[in-house]
């Protein structure tokens, strides 16, 4: 058993599948992903084999029907993570450039399905909570002292890294828009 942490935000799921493909050329199948990141492999005889990723609540509620879609097409499911379905298939089994995803159209519908499943909660996250607590502890840094400053300070941080996590969110949309055509 080998484990790697690693970490890929929702927009690079595809630096994601190729780790997993590389790691699976030299040796080491992916078994599981836990935690924040901590991938579980186990030593194999190396092989080309191609990993996708789909994010899909729906195939999640479906989860038999959804499965055997991608089983009948030769796709092998492995887990679901954090809202993903895992799926491989070695590439002596493929006829062609082969992909869980038929078109352009269907990778948009999944950044789609990614947007308002994770993207859109954290959007409203920060205008319900953190917006609000800005203002408020801005006011009170004003009129207060130490603790009402370092209060604000750490809310301040918050907001900044929100602040951070939407900006690449949108170069890393943004990119795979540019990089379908789209």
């Amino acid at each position: 058993m080998k484990k790697q942490v690693r970490w890929f935000d929702i927009t690079q799921y595809q630096k994601e599948e190729e780790y997993l493909r590389s790691m699976h050329k030299k040796g080491y199948k992916f078994v599981k992903v836990t935690g924040i990141g901590m991938y579980h492999f186990e030593a194999c005889k190396p092989e080309d084999v191609v990993y996708q990723l789909d994010y899909n609540q729906d195939g999640i509620e479906h989860k038999q029907e959804y499965i055997q879609m991608f089983e009948d097409c030769g796709w092998r499911y492995l887990q679901d993570y954090a809202g993903y379905s895992y799926f491989c298939k070695p590439v002596s089994e493929m006829k062609g450039e082969e992909s869980i995803f038929c078109d352009v159209d269907s990778r948009m519908e999944m950044l789609r399905r990614v947007f308002r499943g994770r993207v859109l909660p954290l959007i409203c996250l920060f205008l319900c909570c953190v917006i609000p607590q800005i203002l408020f502890r801005l006011d009170a840094a004003r009129r207060g002292h130490g603790l009402e400053r370092f209060s604000f300070g750490i809310v301040f941080a918050v907001f900044v890294v929100y602040l951070l996590v939407f900006i690449r969110f949108a170069f890393g949309f943004a990119k795979l828009k540019k990089q379908w055509g789209r």
